[in-house]
């Protein structure tokens, strides 16, 4: 017979990421101007230069139109870049500008803290293990 709380698990974990989530948009926005969704797509194109759009949809698991407007706003924020693809003439690249490199700085300090908050929370074999379970599981690991 399974537990209560077996059964309460995917709500759970939903109920979890939307506090995790509101949290660290807040702290995020306060030490470096951007919401953790932006911080993704900075991170996403700053680890794999030339990235285009498309490929960014793919990297961050949302739909291209999504993806549209997190760019559109990311670059009237300076914070990327649109330079045309070398070699699809209807792709552009995207490129972090100087001050989106200083928006994933300055959200660093704020990102260490959230996580040695969590690992205090889950102590560092509980916080290994669940970024290993979520990795799995994001990924289709599992």
């Amino acid at each position: 017979m399974s537990e209560p709380d077996d059964q309460r698990l995917y709500f759970l974990l939903q109920r979890a990421a939307h506090r995790l989530r509101t949290s660290a948009d807040r702290r995020c926005l306060a030490a470096a101007g951007v919401t953790t969704a932006q911080l993704g797509a900075l991170f996403a194109v700053r680890d794999e230069p030339g990235v285009t759009q498309q490929g960014l949809a793919g990297t961050l698991g949302l739909r291209e139109s999504a993806v549209t407007g997190l760019v559109g706003r990311l670059t009237a924020a300076g914070l990327l870049a649109r330079r045309p693809h070398p070699r699809e003439h209807r792709a552009v690249v995207l490129e972090l500008t100087d001050a989106g490199t200083a928006a994933l700085d300055a959200a660093a300090p704020e990102i260490d803290r959230f996580n040695a908050e969590l690992r205090a929370l889950l102590g560092d074999d509980g916080f290994a293990g669940t970024a290993a379970a979520l990795r799995r599981l994001a990924y289709g690991e599992a």
